[in-house]
């Protein structure tokens, strides 16, 4: 996936990248990302970067291939 830097306001709607579990349903690792999936590594913490690239690593392995998914969090 590539990276991009994207600034989003209030009144975008906000996606989420999310890398299940293969192994177990109630365990995913989710980033905020745009419309196409794109993730701006720099907006995300160190230990959230670590965990992007390994969950992105371990595709196939221990999580599946990711899903965007629009984010009604907040």
């Amino acid at each position: 996936m590539d990276i991009c830097i994207q600034t989003a306001t209030s009144t975008q709607q906000r996606y989420e990248l999310r890398f299940q579990s293969l192994f177990n349903q109630g365990r995913a690792m989710v980033f905020p990302c745009n419309e196409q999936g794109l993730v701006d590594i720099d907006s995300l913490s160190e230990r959230a970067r670590e965990n992007y690239f390994y969950a992105r690593a371990v595709i196939g392995f221990e999580y599946a291939t990711p899903a965007v998914a629009p984010d009604y969090s907040h």
